[in-house]
């Protein structure tokens, strides 16, 4: 059964988790699906009524802190595409202006992210794992239904690269999670990236990335 986003003795006075709050802060705030999300039909409803004041969100200062993180994480990632088309066109200043800005964004999330405090490595490989097992077995399907209806298969294409790149690394957090979890390091010898859909590989690239079809010879070695 589906998790639904808010309950109804929320709508009525109820108390509820202030972090779930700040999740539909910086939904409302960003037009976005986070990975608490469930039901469309919830969010519409949540929004209307904030707009009409029969519901007042009184937030925390954490609860702004992580909204503002959301909302800055996506500015950067936004502005740095934004950046690529700009010196595409010929914009190369313009390109420019907006890598900055990005930047800058990015510095603003990793600030607003450290006050609000970060977890042990063994809890945020927890929540990692949460998180993509949330968006490869609920959040993603529901994506690709929809894209699929509507028959784009641009989107559909999108959403299924993900997915399934999402489920390869919630394996590989299971696996690092386990060795955290003894007091170890993730034994490895090399990272690799598939630049086309987020697939990860360890140790050595496979002839040909399984969820896309790239050349295993693209993968790049991601290094700290």
């Amino acid at each position: 059964m589906k998790k639904p986003l808010f309950s109804q003795s929320f709508l009525l006075g109820g108390q509820v988790d202030r972090y779930q709050l700040s999740v539909w802060k910086a939904y409302l705030c960003l037009h976005r699906f986070t990975r608490y999300h469930d039901d469309i039909t919830d969010l519409i409803l949540l929004e209307t009524l904030i707009q009409v004041n029969l519901i007042v969100i009184s937030m925390s200062t954490k609860d702004d802190l992580m909204a503002g993180f959301a909302g800055e994480s996506m500015a950067n990632r936004k502005y740095a595409i934004f950046s690529d088309k700009a010196t595409a066109e010929g914009f190369k200043n313009v390109g420019t202006l907006f890598k900055a800005a990005s930047l800058a964004e990015e510095i603003h999330a990793r600030r607003h992210l450290q006050v609000y405090g970060i977890s042990s490595t063994q809890e945020n490989l927890k929540e990692a794992i949460e998180g993509e097992t949330e968006e490869f077995t609920n959040m993603y399907p529901e994506f690709i239904k929809r894209s699929q209806a509507e028959g784009n298969e641009d989107a559909t294409r999108s959403f299924t690269y993900a997915m399934k790149a999402e489920e390869v690394h919630a394996g590989l957090y299971e696996k690092a999670l386990k060795a955290v979890s003894a007091g170890k390091d993730l034994e490895l010898s090399k990272v690799l990236l598939c630049p086309v859909c987020g697939n990860v590989a360890i140790d050595k690239a496979p002839a040909a990335c399984p969820i896309c079809g790239v050349p295993g010879k693209k993968f790049e070695e991601v290094t700290i």
